[in-house]
């Protein structure tokens, strides 16, 4: 009796991943390989803390993250979709806050919030921003007479001036005193209780409840 062959299984793609995610990411700089095989999940109302000395990776990751260069291997995907099939709507989601604060320094505090806002579409969250970081004194004051602290509340204050899903935060309480970091975790908190998303990097302990932890290797 001849029997007929048997069908070769079916291969079927790994399921998407939900919320934002990274699977098997690796980064070059130059000729170096910063990290590899990195994968990470962020759920609605998650938190991630990125760890490790300088020159581990953090602030590239936080780049790849915000879409602001390809991984060298891997994916970063949002709920399933690969985050570089729609840069402009990614870009729409986030709030990416780097060691450049890129204030101008010819606006006043207001104005610079309110140029920060329109490019999300609003400005309805400034008073609130300014509130929160109490810059309600300084709003009419031009950037460029802002001490080093009171420019990262203004930068930090972005985050309140016109929502974003996603917040990507790098070393966020460097420069500030007790108090503002207080204003930060509410900021954060309160962010989280809606859905939204947080990553950031940080050399200090930052008290964030329920928060996941990714500690990137050593620079070589």
């Amino acid at each position: 009796m001849i029997r007929a062959p048997m069908p070769a299984p079916s291969r079927s793609a790994p399921p998407p991943v939900p919320g934002f995610a990274g699977r098997a990411i690796a980064c070059r700089r130059g000729e170096r390989l910063v990290f590899a095989k990195l994968d990470f999940a962020l759920p609605a109302g998650g938190a991630l803390l990125l760890t490790g000395p300088n020159g581990s990776g953090k602030s590239s990751l936080l780049r790849l993250m915000a879409g602001l260069g390809r991984p060298e291997a891997g994916a970063i995907t949002w709920e399933g979709e690969a985050i570089s099939a729609d840069p402009a709507a990614h870009r729409a989601r986030l709030h990416f806050i780097g060691h450049q604060e890129a204030v101008k320094p010819v606006l006043s505090v207001a104005e610079n919030l309110a140029f920060w806002a329109g490019l999300h579409g609003g400005t309805s969250g400034i008073a609130a921003a300014l509130a929160h970081f109490r810059l309600e004194r300084l709003a009419d004051w031009p950037a460029r007479l802002l001490s080093a602290g009171q420019r990262h509340r203004l930068a930090l204050a972005r985050l309140l001036a016109s929502p974003a899903a996603l917040w990507l935060l790098d070393e966020p309480a460097t420069g500030l005193d007790d108090e503002a970091v207080g204003d930060l975790l509410a900021a954060i908190t309160a962010h989280r209780a809606g859905g939204g998303r947080v990553a950031l990097s940080t050399h200090t302990a930052l008290p964030l409840p329920a928060a996941a932890t990714l500690t990137l290797g050593r620079a070589a």
